[in-house]
């Protein structure tokens, strides 16, 4: 459509509405889990033993909080992208394996497999030319 045909002049701000978004999202759901304590950590950290991890559960549950909320901030300013978005992948590699080995199945995994997605592409693209990342 014509309408439409020179969206692609801006894909850079596309990028940067993407790193928002997401970046928001991402320090909404890991700041109370950085905030929740020892106790809290070690309950998301238990989410290791899925894929095969059963040490230092409270070290593991800290540093997914510390990629979500830390994560999402660097996303937001295009800082450190890409070991940011690898980061990401991993952490959620974890929770797609926890939830698809619990009781929820793919339904419950699905929003996860779709971040995951999304981080794998963005690995690949780059920030784009609004970041502190760009060349």
């Amino acid at each position: 459509m014509a309408l439409f045909s020179n969206l692609g002049n801006y894909k850079n701000f596309g990028l940067l509405l993407i790193r928002i978004g997401l970046g928001i999202m991402f320090i909404y759901h890991g700041f109370p889990k950085l905030m929740g304590g020892p106790h809290k950590w070690e309950v998301l950290g238990h989410a290791t033993n899925y894929v095969g991890v059963y040490f230092l559960p409270t070290v593991w549950g800290l540093l997914a909080a510390i990629v979500e909320t830390g994560g999402g901030f660097l996303l937001i300013i295009g800082l450190a992208f890409r070991p940011v978005c690898l980061l990401l992948i991993i952490n959620l590699l974890v929770a797609v394996a926890m939830q698809l080995k619990s009781s929820g199945g793919l339904s419950d995994a699905s929003h996860a497999i779709e971040d995951t997605i999304v981080f794998a592409g963005l690995l690949f693209i780059g920030p784009g030319k609004y970041s502190v990342d760009k060349k």
